[in-house]
């Protein structure tokens, strides 16, 4: 799978296992980090989104927090 973008910021526990979780499970992701890039902070906004991470692939449903049973489904 691929085009997942991973919404994440500094200091975020949450954060920082969803993307221990992609990088054990050899998922690639890009990941956007809202506390360097703040211009993301009001398009996350925009689409309703009121923490992070938020990790949106394509067009499935974006998945909010650490959820290790929604990211098992971006695992091949």
């Amino acid at each position: 799978m691929d085009n997942i973008v991973v919404y994440s910021k500094n200091n975020c526990m949450q954060c920082k296992m969803t993307k221990r979780y992609l990088s054990e499970h050899n998922v690639n992701f890009q990941e956007i980090n809202v506390s360097n890039e703040p211009e993301y902070i009001d398009y996350l906004k925009g689409l309703g989104y009121q923490s992070v991470p938020v990790v949106m692939q394509n067009d499935n449903n974006p998945i909010v927090g650490f959820r290790p049973d929604a990211l098992k489904g971006l695992v091949d």
